[in-house]
Parts: structure tokens; sequence; C-alpha cells
């Protein structure tokens, strides 16, 4: 690692305020009739983060719904108990897909870097699938953003290789310190 990285590591917050939505049609909809939901992906999100002694803040279940993604983030990016956030679902190329359309607009800046590396990662285990990945990151009002597929894989793959090892030093960029 080089020796301003490293520096700039050492001075980012240890543990951070996370937001974890995520993003299923099929899945709210069982939620709003009362039936048992299961959401491997964001739960394992919630135990890798916490495991690395982060805090979960906030937990949402949406449906695949434009206006309510945006509006969903929106509310998060203006908390200030929200330090990152990550959805999960909603990346693919489905007409219903619109994960991205709703968080790219809101993101002050993108972070190109994060789609190339997971698309990469990806592409070294499943191989050419990994081009319909459209898994995006970047920042808004000093928070980190990280839109992931729903794949419990594709999560565990980018938590631990992307987002558990560079989340804080993007804050503390983000936040401009």
């Amino acid at each position: 690692m080089a020796e301003t990285s490293k520096k700039h590591k050492e001075k980012a917050p240890k543990s951070l305020n996370w937001a974890v939505v995520t993003i299923s049609t099929s899945r709210y909809r069982d939620s709003q009739v009362g039936k048992p939901v299961t959401d491997e992906s964001g739960n394992l999100i919630i135990e890798a983060l916490q495991e690395k002694g982060h805090t979960i803040a906030s937990k949402r279940l949406v449906t695949d719904n434009k206006r309510i993604i945006q509006k969903t983030i929106s509310e998060l990016l203006d908390s200030p108990q929200i330090d990152a956030i990550i959805t999960c679902g909603g990346t693919g190329i489905t007409p219903a897909d619109v994960t991205i359309e709703a968080a790219q607009p809101i993101m002050e800046k993108e972070l190109p870097g994060f789609g190339e590396l997971f698309r990469h990662l990806t592409y070294q285990e499943i191989g050419s699938a990994a081009v319909m990945s459209r898994a995006v990151a970047g920042v808004a009002k000093g928070k980190a953003i990280f839109c992931l597929p729903g794949s419990p894989h594709a999560v565990k793959l980018c938590l631990e290789n992307l987002i558990l090892r560079e989340t804080a030093h993007i804050v503390l960029h983000a936040r401009g310190t």
C-alpha cells in the first residue's frame, strides 16, 4: 500500500454507521401482506459490517421503483446518523432493475473504479456473465453509496474485497478531511 494511502486510512473513522437497503419487489410485496421475508443478502451485509465493528443505523426493504429508491437514498443521505449506504438488488438489466438509474443522479461523484474492480473480481469467478453487472458506487453529502447486485455471492465478494477495505477511507475524503 502506498504511504499516502496508508496515512489517510489511519485518519479514517474506525467504525461507521450504515444504512442497508434491500430492493426487491417480491420481498416487499410479501412484507406488506404479512408473509415472512427472507433477505439473505441484506442479512449477509449486516453480519459482515457488524463483525468489523460497524453499526447498522437503518435497515429498509423497498420495491423496485425509481422514485421510491431515490426518496429512500435521499432520506438516508439527509440523516446525520448515517455515514454510508449499501443497496442490494435491482442492478441487473431487466426492465424492472432501476436501482442504478435511481442512485446515479443523487451521487455528487461516482467512483468508476469500484464497478470496474467489482466486475473484474466477478469475471474471475463467473466468467463473461460479469458484463451484466452494473454495480456502482459514489459519494454524496460526505457519505459513501454502494449499489450491489442482490446475489449473496456478489455481496460477499464485494464486501470482502472492496467495501470493508475502503469505505472509511472513502468517507474521510468525501467529508473533505
